[in-house]
């Protein structure tokens, strides 16, 4: 118990510092673009340190993994983005909660890469997230800044979701570290001339908090997390994972006084509720 307690902090600190994540997106005046360009090479600049310090090599195993990275690194610009896009337009509750729902996705994507079969838990899942979007929003109009939020949000989640796939097998082959820096490098690299062309006026301000998104709230906040997994079962972290939209709401309510509408409340519960059922089922 001694041991597990300090990984079981690490876990919901890294889960805490996920979901303050969101709240960038409204504290930093910029573009989506902008921010995660920020993000993934101030993440790429402290993964590469971790790695080095730990004395593990950075390569690539075959050239086909070359062309996976590649892939997998324009798929995490694209889920960021997304996620940012959503957090704007609409809210950290909306955006964190849209994104949440990827485990869903997943069941759904998973047999289309493995030629599995779907069963009926799966299909009812979807239906309960599907019943908890209803319920989120308002009017089916993307003319109404929270439909519109849900629409980014759920292309994120669905993009996070196959990265998630992805990552299992990898993950066979190279460390969550290598992956990780792979990935926020390959981000990086595609958005740079999209940053360099886009409209910015960055302040101090935004600076600061780019610096502390990409160096607190994902190389750290990685880190921990796989540091947690070494003592913490694969079953407890799923489940804490699923706190993350919780926090970041709570955050969300206390540092910028958003106050989710009951609508996403009911929704947001309805979706947290299937997603711990799917990550508990996961195990």
């Amino acid at each position: 118990m001694h041991q597990r307690n300090p990984s079981i902090i690490q876990l919901h600190l890294a889960v805490l510092l996920f979901g303050c994540a969101g709240l960038f997106g409204k504290l930093i005046n910029e573009p989506p673009v902008v921010i995660v360009f920020g993000r993934t090479s101030l993440a790429t600049i402290a993964l590469f340190c971790i790695i080095k310090l730990q004395g593990n090599p950075i390569k690539f195993h075959g050239r086909r993994d070359i062309f996976g990275f590649a892939f997998m690194g324009l798929l995490l610009a694209f889920h960021w983005i997304t996620f940012f896009k959503s957090v704007q337009i609409s809210t950290v509750a909306i955006g964190l909660l849209t994104y949440a729902s990827f485990p869903v996705f997943v069941t759904i994507f998973e047999p289309l890469f493995f030629n599995g079969r779907y069963n009926k838990r799966d299909i009812v899942y979807v239906f309960l997230v599907g019943l908890g979007l209803v319920i989120i929003v308002p009017q089916f109009s993307f003319e109404n800044q929270i439909t519109a939020g849900v629409f980014w949000g759920l292309l994120s989640g669905m993009s996070f979701a196959i990265l998630t796939i992805l990552n299992k097998q990898y993950g066979e082959r190279y460390s969550a570290f290598t992956i990780a820096f792979f990935q926020d490098g390959v981000a990086s690299v595609i958005l740079m001339p999209f940053f360099l062309n886009s409209p910015k006026d960055l302040s101090g301000t935004d600076i600061g908090y780019i610096v502390i998104l990409g160096i607190i709230c994902t190389a750290l906040a990685h880190t921990l997390f796989i540091q947690s997994m070494k003592k913490v079962r694969a079953f407890t972290a799923g489940i804490v994972a699923c706190l993350e939209p919780v926090y970041g709401i709570i955050l969300a309510g206390i540092l910028l006084h958003e106050v989710p509408s009951l609508r996403a409340l009911i929704g947001g519960l309805m979706i947290v509720l299937v997603v711990l059922k799917v990550s508990a089922r996961s195990d």
